[in-house]
């Protein structure tokens, strides 16, 4: 009798501790999920490491002038194999008054390494000279989507837009599938400086970033591509995947590679 007693009460026990923190086999097949899911649609060559800077409003000069000299000393470091992708203050958009940065690492192993010695040398006075400036900071390790590489540097002016979707979590296979098959019908309009979904950070977040003449143009540009065959079906597949989208207007900064 005692026996069953024990049984019994393991089995609840075990029962409760499924339904409160999920089976341990659920979580294994769900780790097992995220990273198939992410070797299937990355690069896989790079680390993204999105940077973003909540700069105090009355001391902006002040912090592009710190800004440029701390990301600048990365890219001219030798030792350090890091590529700044671009450099960018938000005009129009959730977050203003905010800089975005997005700097290119060679995988996991690279970024560990060039971190460490950030950490440990003259970059890290640079970069603590922008920290009076700031008011907050967020970050994101992205990697990019296989079907697109991030554009290498260039300066055809205008401005630029980066699109940011929080994706329903297991969603991210199919919002690539979709979107890989619409990005044939916009690149006949307009093809995006680069694509990317988060690793570490904000998870299930997707980026894409396009440049523009002008609003004028960007207008024309999306208008145009909704007349091409697999784009609207595209953007209906994709919008019911997002819980969240964001649109910020970004202008570049005068040391971006992208401009």
């Amino acid at each position: 009798m005692h026996s069953n007693g024990f049984m019994v009460a393991y089995l609840i026990i075990g029962l409760m501790q499924a339904i409160l923190h999920g089976s341990q086999t659920a979580k294994e097949e769900g780790q097992q999920d995220i990273q198939q899911h992410s070797r299937l649609v990355a690069r896989g060559k790079y680390i993204h490491a999105f940077e973003g800077h909540r700069v105090k409003p009355s001391h902006t000069e002040e912090y592009k002038a710190a800004a440029e000299k701390y990301y600048n000393g990365l890219i001219d470091d030798p030792e350090l194999h890091v590529k700044l992708t671009g450099s960018w203050e938000t005009v129009i958009g959730p977050e203003l008054d905010t800089f975005v940065h997005i700097l290119e690492f060679e995988n996991y192993g690279g970024y560990d390494r060039s971190m460490e010695l950030i950490r440990t040398s003259k970059h890290a006075e640079n970069f603590n000279a922008m920290r009076p400036f700031i008011n907050s900071r967020w970050s994101q390790l992205c990697q990019e989507f296989a079907f697109f590489p991030s554009a290498p540097p260039h300066n055809e002016g205008g401005i630029f837009e980066l699109r940011s979707y929080t994706l329903q979590p297991g969603s991210l296979l199919e919002w690539e599938n979709a979107w890989r098959v619409g990005i044939e019908a916009r690149r006949k309009v307009i093809a995006p400086v680069g694509a990317w979904f988060s690793q570490v950070g904000r998870l299930h977040v997707v980026h894409h970033m396009w440049q523009y003449k002008d609003l004028k143009t960007r207008k024309l540009m999306r208008e145009k591509a909704w007349s091409q065959q697999g784009w609207p079906e595209t953007v209906v597949k994709t919008a019911r995947l997002a819980d969240i989208m964001d649109a910020s207007i970004l202008s570049p900064l005068s040391f971006s590679p992208l401009k």
